[in-house]
């Protein structure tokens, strides 16, 4: 099934890329260790929200699509859980 990303799912990733040149330019600029990994640990929060917002989103709309349909929606949770777990 075909997910629609929203603008708030772009923005977020927009955002990330911001992050991640940023960090490129401390290092061009030789900036300390401990604020480089600082901000790549930013980066990589942020990247995990947006993961789960997108799964959490994706969930939502299937579970609808599936309770219309008559089906079962535990193994749609299931799934959802495990690519979470997966994408850590």
């Amino acid at each position: 099934m075909a997910m629609q990303y929203d603008d708030d799912m772009k923005r977020r990733l927009r955002r990330v890329e911001g992050q991640v040149r940023g960090i490129l330019k401390m290092m061009e600029e030789e900036k300390n260790c401990k604020d480089v990994v600082s901000q790549l640990s930013a980066v990589r929060s942020a990247v995990d929200k947006t993961m789960a917002h997108i799964v959490a989103v994706n969930l939502e709309k299937c579970i609808v699509e599936e309770r219309e349909a008559g089906k079962d929606t535990g193994k749609l949770v299931q799934e959802a859980v495990e690519l979470l777990i997966k994408s850590r």
